[in-house]
């Protein structure tokens, strides 16, 4: 495999790959709802009827079925936020939970820079940011990487988990490019341009505290006090962003992520929940969505024995970024997210560039047994989102 990839491993390769992946992806959705732009944003019903003033005309309004509202996916919500900030108002959309979604402003606040020209404009918006700020991130992790480990960022354009964030339009592709971006900026000292990155990475999703947190802790421990001190200046404005939201939604706390917090439920309730399917007639589909989830339970497995080769001296600040982000999966609970391959697939993400990295400054680390089989997943994303995945019951909005 690595003599593979080191023959790929070339721009121009790159490019190619990049613009292959990414645009079958989005043509195999598109063609699945009229070619339209805003299928990918996942429109509800229900959230659009609130929300009719931010709804763009034209777009694709998924209707439900049996016991669903309608309610679409999360990239609305994103847009629905965005709209608020290009409209220079503070009339939020209606019908979220404030305490879950407010805080996450930073994707909103940059789709809503191309917000600014029309509600279409919004829709370009999120498009341009997820695949731009991914694609100079890859830049940025080859020029992070040492010579002979370059190589190994063709993984994190490989990415299963960034991909299916982009086929949804959501923030944690967005998240981890900042994260890689801002990381690239402490590297070079340029810390203005990493204090700006690195906030708006944790106000698009807080799992960037999973990286930055143990580079704060470990520039500790290594009393470099500057660096402390650089490091934890990038919460002033999550801080300042969190103490708005204090004042304006009386409901709001912050303490409400911590409800999503259920260790092992979600796992053992798949697990257990697979074991009762098979007892019944099922079909082929019906199969392939229920072990969709079972590839990412071995991966889960095989990052906890991945952890444990190499030296112990080396990459530990990756590895407890690593550690961070699997007790995020493992104690994800399963209604809200092992119930759903989109969900609980989308936690792995900024796993991708912590195990490349962990490999970068640790050689003798077993990160390439993880990154070859997020290849795998990759291509059973494909098949499901090019054969298995349905289209949803919708109209056009006008």
């Amino acid at each position: 495999m690595k003599s593979i990839l080191q023959k790929l491993d070339f721009p121009i390769s790159h490019f190619l790959i990049f613009i292959l992946l990414y645009g079958v992806t989005t043509f195999s959705i598109w063609k699945k709802y009229e070619f339209s732009p805003s299928s990918m944003i996942h429109f509800g019903k229900e959230y659009a009827e609130q929300n009719k003033d931010k709804m763009p005309n034209k777009a694709i309004v998924e209707l439900g079925e049996k016991n669903d509202l309608g309610a679409g996916y999360d990239g609305q919500i994103f847009y629905f936020f965005s709209r608020t900030l290009s409209d220079f108002s503070l009339d939020w959309p209606k019908g979220f939970d404030e305490s879950y979604r407010a805080p996450r402003i930073g994707y909103p606040f940059l789709i809503s820079i191309f917000g600014i020209f029309g509600k279409w404009f919004s829709i370009f918006g999120m498009y341009f940011v997820n695949l731009v700020l991914f694609y100079f991130s890859f830049l940025a992790l080859r020029e992070i990487l040492d010579n002979e480990n370059k190589y190994l960022s063709i993984f994190y354009l490989l990415s299963p988990f960034a991909l299916g964030s982009y086929s949804v339009l959501v923030s944690d592709t967005v998240m981890m490019s900042l994260v890689i971006l801002a990381y690239s900026f402490y590297l070079k000292e340029k810390n203005i341009l990493f204090i700006m990155f690195s906030s708006l990475a944790i106000l698009t999703k807080e799992p960037a505290l999973f990286f930055f947190f143990p580079l704060g802790l470990f520039c500790l421990l290594q009393k470099r006090l500057n660096k402390v001190i650089l490091v934890a200046s990038i919460l002033i404005i999550p801080i300042l962003w969190h103490l708005y939201l204090r004042i304006t939604f009386p409901n709001w706390r912050a303490a409400r992520l911590t409800d999503f917090i259920v260790p092992l439920e979600g796992i053992l309730t798949y697990l257990t929940g697979l074991k009762d399917f098979f007892s019944k007639p099922f079909g082929f589909k019906d199969l392939a969505r229920e072990l969709s989830r079972f590839p990412l339970l071995i991966l889960l497995l095989l990052g906890f024995y991945v952890l444990l080769t190499g030296s112990k001296k080396l990459g530990n600040q990756f590895r407890l970024s690593i550690l961070l982000v699997f007790f995020m999966v493992s104690t994800a609970s399963y209604y809200h997210f092992w119930s759903v391959y989109e969900n609980i697939s989308r936690m792995f993400t900024l796993s991708i560039p912590l195990f490349i990295l962990l490999k970068n400054e640790n050689p003798n680390s077993k990160s390439e047994y993880y990154l070859n089989f997020t290849l795998i997943i990759l291509f059973l994303f494909l098949v499901k989102i090019i054969f298995i995945q349905k289209t949803q019951n919708y109209q056009i909005w006008l």
